[in-house]
C-alpha cells in the first residue's frame, strides 16, 4: 500500500522530473486524500485507504504558510522553479480555489517573482467557470488526459463522479482554447480481473485524436515511478514511450518524455 501524503501546506522544495525545483502546496486535507479519481497509481494510495477526518487549509493559512516559506528561502538565497499545487489530492476541489490562486500569484510576485506557479489537476472540476478562470492565471496548467475512451479511464482513472465520460473530458479541456499542458501517464497491468493497457496503437491513436481537439501547447506524457497502490502495474519502457511521443510530435505537438 502506498503511502506518500503531505501533512504540511507548503512542502520542500522537492525536485520534480517535469518542473524542476518544485515548492509544493497541498490544499487538500492533511490526514487523507480528497479526489475526484481514484487512480489505481496513485502514490497517495486508493481513496478507501485514505479517508479523511479533517478539513482542508483555509485560504488566509494557505497564503500564510506560503509566506513563511517563501520568505525564509529568500533569507537563504534559495529560490524554486515553481510553486505547484497538488499534493493528497485534486486542489480543485477546494471551495476558495480561485482565491488562493490569487494570493499565490500576489505572493510570488513580491517573494519569488522569478518562479511559475504551476497547478497539478485531474481535469474533473472544470465545469465550473471560477475553476477555469484561475487556471488561465497560472503559468502552467497541466490538466490530466491519460485516455479517450470510457473504458480506460474507468479502469486507469476510475473517477468518482459517475457520469465522468472521455467525451466530456475532452469537450471540457477545450475550454482552455489551447492555453494549457496535458500531461498523461501510460502504463500495463491487471485490476479486478481486467487487463489494462493504454499504449496499444489503438488507444494511442485515439488519445492523439483527443489531442487534435485540445490542441495544447505542450504535452508530457510518463510512467510509473513510485510505489502503486494496485501492485500489478507494470512501467512502461523508455522505449515504447518514445514511440508514443515521436506519434505525438508527427501530429504537431510538442512532448516531453519522463521516465
Amino acid at each position: 500500500m502506498a503511502t506518500l501524503l503531505f501533512n504540511e501546506i507548503v512542502y520542500g522544495p522537492v525536485h520534480s522530473r517535469r518542473l524542476g525545483v518544485s515548492l509544493g502546496i497541498n490544499i487538500s486535507p492533511p490526514d487523507g486524500k480528497r479526489c475526484t479519481f481514484d487512480c489505481i497509481y496513485c502514490e497517495c494510495g486508493l481513496n478507501i485507504e485514505r479517508r479523511t477526518q479533517t478539513s482542508a487549509p483555509k485560504r488566509e493559512d494557505v497564503k500564510k504558510a506560503l509566506i513563511e516559506k517563501l520568505s525564509l528561502m529568500k533569507s537563504e538565497g534559495v529560490y524554486p522553479d515553481v510553486i505547484t499545487f497538488s499534493g493528497n489530492g485534486e486542489p480543485t476541489m477546494h471551495p476558495d480555489f480561485a482565491g488562493i490562486i490569487d494570493d499565490t500569484l500576489e505572493v510570488r510576485d513580491a517573494l519569488s517573482p522569478l518562479a511559475k506557479v504551476a497547478v497539478l489537476s485531474n481535469s474533473t472540476m472544470i465545469h465550473k467557470d471560477d475553476v477555469v478562470q484561475a487556471l488561465q492565471k497560472v503559468d502552467d496548467n497541466l490538466m490530466k488526459f491519460d485516455a479517450a475512451t470510457d473504458i480506460l479511464i474507468k479502469q486507469i482513472d476510475q473517477p468518482v463522479i459517475h457520469d465522468f465520460t472521455a467525451e466530456k473530458l475532452i469537450e471540457q479541456l477545450c475550454r482552455f482554447n489551447g492555453k494549457l499542458t496535458i500531461q498523461s501517464i501510460f502504463l500495463k497491468g491487471e485490476h479486478n480481473g481486467a487487463l489494462i493497457d493504454n499504449t496499444n496503437e489503438d488507444d494511442v491513436s485515439l488519445w492523439i485524436a483527443g489531442l487534435k481537439k485540445i490542441n495544447p501547447e505542450k504535452v508530457m506524457i510518463y510512467t510509473i515511478s513510485r510505489e502503486t497502490p494496485v501492485k500489478t502495474l507494470q512501467k512502461i519502457s523508455p522505449d515504447i514511450l518514445e514511440k508514443i511521443a515521436e506519434n505525438v510530435r508527427k501530429a504537431g505537438f510538442t512532448v516531453t518524455v519522463s521516465i
